[in-house]
C-alpha cells in the first residue's frame, strides 16, 4: 500500500484510509472491517467524537490496541453534543478542546492521538486560542500532530498560516473539484497536506451507480440529474477498463497535495472494493487531462478569499 507523509510531520500514513464512520455499532461487524482493512495494509483510521456520541472511537480503540503501534488513528474535536444527544453546537474553544482530548484517550485506550482534528472550522472561531490549545495539546505529548478540516478557502487561509498543522481535512471528488481553485494552493503554499473524504460521491462513482442515481433527484452539488445521469455513462464508455472507484480513487491521488484519501465502508466488500482501486494502475496524464474535460472545475460561491 503506497504511504504518503502528512504535511510537514513525520507521519507516513498509507494514501488509502479507512473512514470510521459508517461501521456500525455492532462490534463483531466493526472489528471485521477494520481488521480487513488493516490485513489490507491501510494503517490510517479516521474516526471522530461525534461519530455514534463516542461509540465509534470507543469501537475504534478496542479493535486496534493490538496493533497500535503499526496505525495511526485520527479522531476530532469542535462538536458539543447537546444532553439529549440528538443534536449538536460548535464549540472550538481551547477549554473545550483540551476537556474533550482526554475522554477521547480514555475511549479508546490509548495514551496519544496520532492526529487530532479540528472538526469544521468557522471565520468567528477564537483562531489564537483554539491553535494554542492543539499546541499545548501536542507539547503536552497527548497528541503527535494536529490539523482542521474545512471546506471553505477564507477559513483555511487563516488556519493555514498561524498554525503548524500538518493536514485539513476537505471533500473532494471527481464530482466536487470545487478546492482546487482556492484551498489546494493556499494549503500546498504552506505545507499543509489535503486528507479528503467524499472521494466516491455518496456511491455515485461506484458500481451502485445506477441505484444512487434513482436517489439523486436532486443531483449532486452543480450537477442535476440529467447531468450527472450522462456523466457517468460516459466515464463508463470513455475509461471501458476502468471502475468507476478506480477513477475516483486514483483522481483524487494524482493530486500531490493529498496525503490521504479516506473511503467509509459498511462491509469488508467496500473495504476490500475501494482497495482494489487504490492499487490498480495511476492515471495517465492523458486520462487525468479527459477527467478534467469532462466533469466541471467550478470553484466555491461562498466563503471566498
Amino acid at each position: 500500500m503506497i504511504k504518503r507523509i502528512i504535511g510537514s510531520s513525520s507521519l507516513e500514513g498509507t494514501l488509502l484510509g479507512l473512514g470510521c464512520m459508517s461501521i456500525g455499532t455492532d462490534k463483531k461487524k466493526a472489528e471485521e472491517i477494520l481488521l480487513t482493512a488493516f490485513d489490507q495494509g491501510i494503517n490510517y483510521f479516521d474516526t471522530a467524537d461525534l461519530y455514534d456520541y463516542g461509540q465509534n472511537e470507543e469501537l475504534v480503540g478496542e479493535v486496534l490496541k493490538q496493533v497500535r503501534n503499526e496505525v495511526l488513528i485520527a479522531t476530532k474535536v469542535g462538536n458539543k453534543p447537546n444532553p439529549a444527544r440528538d443534536g449538536w453546537s460548535w464549540d472550538p474553544s481551547k477549554q473545550y478542546i483540551k476537556e474533550q482530548v482526554k475522554n477521547s484517550l480514555k475511549r479508546m485506550q490509548t495514551d496519544y492521538i496520532d492526529l487530532y482534528q479540528l472538526h469544521g472550522g468557522t471565520l468567528d472561531d477564537p483562531i489564537d486560542e483554539t491553535i494554542e490549545a492543539f499546541e499545548e495539546l501536542k507539547a503536552e505529548g497527548l497528541i503527535r500532530e494536529y490539523g482542521f478540516s474545512s471546506i471553505r478557502p477564507n477559513v483555511i487561509n487563516e488556519y493555514a498560516p498561524r498554525s503548524s498543522a500538518v493536514s485539513n481535512m476537505m471533500q473532494y471528488s471527481l464530482l466536487d473539484r470545487r478546492p482546487e481553485e482556492q484551498a489546494f494552493p493556499i494549503l500546498e503554499n504552506n505545507g499543509v497536506s489535503v486528507i479528503t473524504r467524499g472521494p466516491l460521491a455518496k456511491g455515485l462513482l461506484s458500481a451502485q451507480f445506477k441505484k444512487k442515481l434513482d436517489q439523486a433527484k436532486d443531483g449532486f452539488l452543480n450537477y442535476d440529474q440529467q447531468e450527472l445521469t450522462e456523466l457517468l455513462h460516459a466515464l463508463q464508455d470513455k475509461f471501458e477498463n476502468r471502475s468507476l472507484e478506480e477513477l475516483a480513487i486514483q483522481f483524487n491521488a494524482s493530486q500531490k497535495v493529498v496525503s490521504t484519501i479516506i473511503a467509509g465502508a459498511s462491509s469488508k466488500e467496500q473495504v476490500l472494493s475501494n482497495v482494489k482501486a487504490m492499487e490498480s494502475p495511476a492515471l495517465s496524464d492523458e486520462e487525468i487531462a479527459l477527467l478534467k474535460q469532462l466533469t466541471k472545475d467550478n470553484g466555491y460561491s461562498e466563503h471566498r478569499l
